[in-house]
């Protein structure tokens, strides 16, 4: 895999050789080596070979220690949870966005979905529904403004009936935007990406 291929061709590789790794992190691959073999730089050998093999979560701990810009191997594709139990609103967001290759979409009807899949997924972005079927949308944005691992994570609350009341519960709760339903397509866009740095 060369650098032809851009930064994509390393954003979702799990596992690296030597030589992938010398590359991602513009040293030699005598550098990767030496560092392998010291323990500096954490692996496992092909049982029944002499090759070294250097898993994803390692190499970008290795590069950060040694502040090497972990750039090629984050993906510039952002990644967007949407959470809503209207199956016209998802569907609306998949077709939206789906085809815009700035944008990696997965789709949760409830909180608890929503919840698993934020610690899966690790989204930066999630739209959130206000009123979801098991729990309110405030409390989901709690939970993830809570968590230390989703700190970057952003909150777009949408929903349709919402009191000034609600609006400040939401406020208070850390959502980083409000929509209301039903939205302008082009304004969410764009809040989106306000909200994404991607304007």
């Amino acid at each position: 895999m060369g650098k032809n291929n851009g930064t994509t061709s390393w954003a979702a590789k799990q596992v690296f050789t030597t030589g992938e790794a010398a590359e991602v992190c513009n040293v030699s691959q005598q550098t990767i080596i030496r560092c392998f073999d010291s323990g500096r730089l954490q692996g496992f050998r092909v049982p029944g070979s002499r090759f070294r093999r250097i898993p994803r979560a390692e190499l970008l701990r290795f590069m950060k220690s040694n502040e090497i810009p972990t750039d090629a191997l984050e993906s510039q594709t952002k990644r967007v949870l949407v959470v809503d139990d209207d199956e016209q609103i998802v569907e609306l967001f998949e077709d939206l966005l789906g085809s815009d290759e700035r944008f990696e979409i997965k789709t949760a009807a409830t909180g608890y979905d929503a919840g698993l899949l934020t610690e899966q997924f690790k989204p930066h972005l999630i739209l959130l529904d206000f009123m979801l079927p098991d729990i309110n949308g405030n409390l989901v944005c709690e939970r993830i403004k809570a968590n230390p691992d989703l700190q970057d994570t952003k909150v777009l609350i949408i929903s349709g009936v919402v009191s000034q009341d609600e609006m400040s519960k939401l406020t208070q709760s850390g959502a980083d935007g409000f929509m209301k339903k039903p939205f302008d397509i082009e304004k969410l866009v764009m809040n989106m990406e306000e909200l994404l740095q991607l304007a």
